[in-house]
């Protein structure tokens, strides 16, 4: 379900206890661990503000005997990349018994995987770019340059080439003439052994963050990007004045609604639970084309699942309690 600011009214009255113990977790050991740490102490002093427990722990040797010494009712994973989003820690912390905010090992693995959630996603009849999912072996063995070329026959440009498995736009770059081609796979493959290059849709960039407070996945408003370079990579992400974000996105109500219903869509066809971020594209006819779905949405102050919960009139801290709540109320 979509909704207006307005509606969102009674989320912000949700009763949030103060007698829950809340881990935060955040840090890494990945390329995004900055990112982490930054969401991990935004998320941690926004509960305390709402009157919750809670401590900032980094995922390392140290965090299993602490579970095991003192269990939280909650864990919050601020973790991004691999860590935090390819469902191995999730299912750890199954394994321990602990709780946490967001979907399961499983539904975590799947949309960590681009190419695997982008074949879900068409299966279910929702819109996504055309694309080829290529391992670093198979681009050297087959032979770059007829690769490349066939590539560029198959989805023409321009084309987006970016990591299948990551996150903070690292190593993803446009590609509008075949001689670009090599050298954005080249950074491509610096981050992960598997590129995805994909369809490139021009258009406006919107994530769409969707939360489940405890009456079913809600589609906050959505939140228009738009990086200078035109390029929402990851400097245009982290550093200030590099992209300006308009939230709610300047769309007319029926576009609106349009992206909240497929962002709503991805949600549940990749089994996802609590929240998750849904990046599309709108292209010039108003039709929205899901480019992947992040399961750890960032937390910082220039993050896009904050900026939507602002523009649905609601409280961060509150609404991080109202999903804590819910998760500690899953314990075994």
């Amino acid at each position: 379900m979509a909704v207006s600011p307005a509606e969102h009214t009674s989320v912000t009255e949700s009763a949030v206890t103060d007698e829950l113990h809340v881990l935060v977790l955040a840090g890494g050991l990945s390329y995004e661990r900055d990112v982490s740490l930054r969401s991990g102490r935004r998320v941690l002093d926004a509960l305390r503000a709402v009157g919750v427990e809670a401590e900032l722990r980094d995922a390392d040797v140290a965090l299993l005997p602490a579970l095991a010494a003192d269990p939280p009712d909650a864990v919050v994973i601020a973790l991004h990349g691999a860590t935090g989003e390819d469902g191995s820690l999730r299912g750890v912390l199954d394994l321990c018994g602990v709780p946490y905010v967001g979907c399961d090992a499983r539904a975590s693995r799947l949309a960590w995987d681009k190419p695997s959630a982008k074949a879900v996603l068409r299966e279910a009849g929702i819109p996504t770019p055309d694309w080829v999912a290529l391992p670093h072996d198979r681009f050297s063995e087959l032979g770059a340059v007829a690769v490349l070329d066939r590539i560029a026959d198959r989805l023409g440009l321009p084309l987006m080439i970016k990591p299948a498995q990551g996150g903070s736009g690292l190593g993803a770059a446009v590609v509008r003439d075949a001689a670009s081609l090599p050298a954005a796979m080249v950074g491509c493959f610096a981050y992960d052994q598997t590129a995805l290059v994909e369809h490139y849709v021009p258009g406006m960039d919107v994530a769409v963050s969707v939360v489940d407070l405890g009456e079913g996945p809600q589609a906050l408003p959505p939140v228009e990007i738009v990086p200078r370079n035109g390029v929402y990579d990851y400097a245009a992400r982290y550093t200030a004045g590099r992209t300006t974000w308009h939230a709610p996105a300047r769309l007319d109500r029926e576009t609106t609604e349009r992206v909240a219903e497929v962002a709503l869509a991805a949600h549940a066809a990749l089994g996802l639970r609590d929240l998750s971020r849904v990046d599309l594209i709108v292209d010039a006819d108003g039709q929205p084309h899901v480019l992947e779905v992040n399961v750890s949405p960032g937390m910082t102050e220039t993050s896009l699942l904050p900026l939507a919960i602002q523009a649905a009139g609601l409280d961060f801290g509150r609404v991080l309690g109202a999903l804590v709540t819910r998760a500690a109320a899953r314990r075994p």
